[in-house]
């Protein structure tokens, strides 16, 4: 499902405009986007939790050569799946 076959989904089911579905979509992902850079954990209660997630420095090797290379440590975005949302993947 790419982002327009889900702003009709959420048309459909909210009785509301594909333009403001739209909107509110654009609102919802930037709102968590906005949240998550900052450090902060969003958590949507049977759906699941958005948060920062600090990797830490290692090494690697380059695929071409072989040779190792030190990876920095990053922050990444992670996802952790909610219970409800995970009995409906997987009964």
């Amino acid at each position: 499902m790419n982002k327009q076959e889900l702003v009709d989904a959420i048309a459909a089911k909210a009785s509301v405009t594909k333009k403001d579905a739209d909107i509110i979509l654009s609102a919802i992902t930037e709102a968590i986007i906005e949240a998550v850079a900052e450090g902060d954990k969003v958590t949507l209660v049977g759906f699941g939790t958005f948060e920062p997630r600090d990797r830490q420095a290692r090494e690697g090797r380059n695929p071409s050569t072989g040779k190792p290379i030190k990876i920095p440590a990053t922050t990444v975005p992670g996802f952790s799946a909610g219970k409800l949302f995970k009995e409906k993947v997987a009964p």
